[in-house]
């Protein structure tokens, strides 16, 4: 069986193609500036890379052209496309409705409910998810939700304290990055050989959570209703308190819809920096002296702290800490800051073993009861796993 595990945006499509036989990824590729006269239309197999420009005017022409690509008689990977049992998606949020779904009009009008709470995820998941049901009918779309592996978390970390009936509308702690920690809690048991570990996952990147994993299943994460909340991200808030919105409005004369587009879309790393989205530009430019760039980076790294400390009360101490995402396993001065003067609470790094980490390793050091590592996070695998179980089960 082989699963394409789709990575929508408003103008691209991207997808990673599984072999769920070996669990192996064969390709990936995929099609950016759809709609524009010239698309860039990528595949690489084995180690070879193929590009070439067409025309691809919606979704549905960027799957049918990625799918051409790897059924070419001369470097395709397939012989048909009908070798493709399904499409899975990375979605964010469908509020009501949650584990892993076939895309129908109940699923995506359940996404249409919670754009206000993910805005940036949502709307172009369902625009594609429309387009690929009408125009490709004869592949299953599998749409398995972020918030899923969230569904274990206890109530006492799940409410807020608004009235109780609230929480009806959906107003509670979802949690999101699901596919990420879930990958982290099942590596970590393999990794390890126990399915009892207390993890703390770090997902860090250009969009971050913490995560406390207890025997695989999660009981607190940082991010709450939307993806918005939580750790500040790359140009969305994090963690904000709401009785600032009057005053803001006072000040700024803005509405409130158009003040919480600021908060998603010009806040976080961005709006504390003034700099970038990007950590790596924010880190450079802190190192030549500017203040509001070191303000942005010191920020970010007191919330991960606060988080993990969070976590290590939750679980009652820690096994294992994780580095994942592009900044977790990317950026050894984050991780040594996160992990800065813990000692009292089981956490040393080393930090030679720290700055020359690659890919899944052990950072920590011995003098430590936590053990420390940084492991590559693999969620397009979770979700092509997710998918086959969704098509076995029908």
């Amino acid at each position: 069986m082989h699963i394409l595990v789709a990575n929508i945006g408003s103008t691209s499509f991207k997808y990673r193609l599984f072999d769920m036989q070996t669990e192996t990824q064969i390709a990936r590729g995929g099609v950016e500036r759809i709609g524009a006269p010239e698309s860039r239309c990528f595949v690489e197999i084995k180690g070879q890379r193929y590009e070439l420009t067409a025309h691809v005017p919606d979704h549905a022409a960027a799957v049918r052209q990625c799918l051409a690509q790897l059924t070419d008689p001369q470097t395709g990977c397939l012989k048909d496309a009908r070798e493709v049992a399904a499409i899975g998606f990375k979605a964010v949020h469908g509020g009501r409705i949650s584990g892993v779904q076939l895309v129908t009009e109940e699923v995506l009008a359940a996404m249409e409910e919670m754009v206000p709470v993910a805005p940036a995820h949502n709307p172009p998941y369902i625009r594609a998810m429309r387009i690929l049901r009408e125009n490709l009918p004869e592949i299953p779309l599998v749409a398995a939700f972020e918030t899923d592996f969230h569904s274990t978390i206890p109530d006492h970390n799940r409410f807020y304290a608004v009235p109780y009936e609230w929480a009806e509308w959906g107003v509670r702690c979802w949690g999101f990055h699901g596919a990420s920690h879930r990958y982290i809690a099942t590596r970590t048991a393999e990794i390890f050989g126990r399915n009892d570990l207390r993890v703390i996952s770090c997902h860090l990147g250009g969009s971050s959570s913490v995560c406390a994993i207890s025997g695989g299943k999660s009981v607190f994460t940082s991010m709450g209703m939307s993806p918005q909340s939580g750790l500040p991200n790359n140009n969305r808030v994090g963690d904000f308190d709401p009785f600032a919105l009057p005053v803001i409005m006072k000040h700024t004369g803005k509405s409130l819809e158009e003040i919480l587009n600021v908060l998603a879309t010009q806040s976080g790393l961005l709006g504390l920096s003034g700099v970038s989205t990007d950590l790596r530009d924010i880190m450079a430019a802190a190192a030549e002296g500017n203040q509001r760039a070191r303000l942005a980076v010191d920020v970010f790294v007191a919330a991960i702290r606060k988080y993990v400390g969070a976590s290590l009360v939750e679980l009652g101490g820690a096994d294992v800490l994780v580095f994942t995402g592009g900044i977790g396993e990317n950026q050894p001065e984050i991780r040594s800051a996160v992990c800065r003067n813990l000692s009292e609470l089981g956490i040393v790094i080393d930090e030679e073993k720290n700055c020359t980490a690659r890919g899944e390793c052990e950072i920590s050091s011995p003098a430590g009861r936590v053990r420390i590592w940084t492991i590559p996070t693999n969620e397009e695998l979770i979700v092509a796993r997710q998918a086959k179980a969704l098509l076995e089960s029908l």
